[in-house]
């Protein structure tokens, strides 16, 4: 069904019309919806972003199918949305492209070319930071598939505004105040423990590479929506302030499971050529681990930097 054909959009308080075959595509799922009807290796006028950045405001998840995006137009692109976060991992940083971070299971000359274990755990991209991530912007160079011609490597999406929404009034009112501490180093040794695909953190990377957690809300308000979203994801989040250890333990894992429920959840399932972008306020994600090489994915990503939660 098509939401709507985006003929109008607000820019700098007047009306203005936008390209009569941009439509907007829900999915059934609270969030994500598919923007048809634009090459974004091609500028975007002001009324048009306005009608983007409208439609991803309200969907939270959003796919443009069928793009052909050099290097220079996907960061363009992104740095429409806010200023451009370099990925602590810089070997994995395309080469020439430091706002491009390559998630693939590709090896070249016996090296990984990125990132193979990214996505294992529900998260939030740089949760880890002061600033956390506004927008990611993942682009599809190369996507797996079975024998059969079944797509492989979905993505999954949570969430988590419809998360709080849908807690026992009980819960947001224990949920109210309390801050939740978020650790680079805490994923990367989690997976370098189960995944075995990185190497271990030296003690001087451990002293410079993010050594101090950042401390976030457990509810944050989405800086354009104004909706309440849950901000905790088993990913990075290791402590709920202020509570015994047992009880931040407990409460965390009774989160985490409510966050993810089917009906919380949007299934991406990847073509070569989407640019699949999301806002790291409103939603998680993971990537279904279903895929090995021979089977070859290839993803590269942006991230735009965000505000301080609050």
């Amino acid at each position: 069904m098509v939401e709507q054909r985006a003929g109008e959009a607000r820019v700098q308080g007047r009306e203005a019309t936008v390209p009569e075959n941009f439509d907007v595509r829900p999915s059934a799922a609270p969030i994500g919806a598919e923007i048809i009807g634009l090459d974004l290796a091609q500028p975007l006028d002001d009324a048009t972003f306005a009608a983007v950045s409208a439609a991803f405001d309200r969907h939270s998840v959003i796919v443009f199918r069928d793009q052909r995006l050099s290097p220079e137009q996907h960061v363009a692109f992104a740095r429409r949305f806010g200023p451009l976060q370099v990925n602590v991992r810089s070997e994995f940083n395309k080469p020439g492209y430091p706002e491009i971070y390559v998630v693939s299971n590709v090896e070249v000359d016996g090296k990984p070319i990125g990132s193979r274990d990214a996505g294992r755990y529900w998260h939030s991209d740089l949760c880890y930071l002061p600033k956390p991530s506004k927008a990611s912007l993942l682009y599809a160079h190369e996507v797996p598939t079975a024998p059969d011609g079944t797509v492989l490597g979905d993505t999954l999406f949570a969430s988590v505004w419809a998360a709080y929404d849908t807690l026992p009034d009980d819960l947001k009112a224990r949920l109210a105040g309390l801050r939740a501490a978020n650790g680079y180093t805490f994923m990367y040794e989690k997976k370098v423990e189960e995944f075995g695909l990185r190497p271990a953190l030296s003690d001087a990377e451990r002293a410079t590479k993010y050594p101090r957690d950042a401390v976030h809300p457990v509810i944050r308000t989405h800086p354009a929506t104004g909706k309440k979203c849950l901000y905790v994801c088993e990913g990075y989040t290791h402590r709920i302030l202020d509570l015994p250890e047992d009880e931040s333990r407990a409460l965390l894992e009774r989160l985490f499971a409510h966050i993810v429920k089917p009906e919380h959840v949007y299934r991406h399932r990847w073509r070569i050529g989407d640019l699949l972008m999301w806002d790291n306020c409103a939603v998680q994600h993971k990537v279904t681990n279903d895929y090995a090489l021979p089977q070859r994915r290839r993803l590269e990503r942006c991230t735009v930097e965000g505000t301080v939660p609050y």
